[in-house]
């Protein structure tokens, strides 16, 4: 399955690892917020998404790290999305 398939799912969570300021100047609709540093601390609350988890970023560096980061923990349900304008492209075209 393409990422464009995954987070074309209804079920599909997109989780933005970027600032809160970069996120308030654009972000994909219905997407979270957490920023890559606060990562660790939220998770808890990802363990009970039962979709999948598309992360992204301004380009997909720290989206990179942040799948890295989860899938260490255990998760196999998360993808790295890049950027958010592509993973907006995708979930809306």
């Amino acid at each position: 399955m393409s990422i464009r398939e995954i987070i074309k799912q209804n079920e599909t969570v997109i989780v933005d690892v970027r600032t809160p300021q970069e996120f308030s100047g654009g972000n994909v609709a219905n997407s979270i917020n957490i920023p890559l540093q606060e990562l660790p601390a939220h998770v808890g609350d990802l363990t009970k998404i039962n979709g999948n988890i598309v992360l992204c970023c301004a380009s997909g560096g720290r989206s990179s790290i942040a799948t890295q980061m989860l899938q260490g923990q255990g998760f196999r349900n998360v993808y790295n999305g890049g950027g958010w304008m592509d993973v907006n492209y995708y979930k809306n075209n």
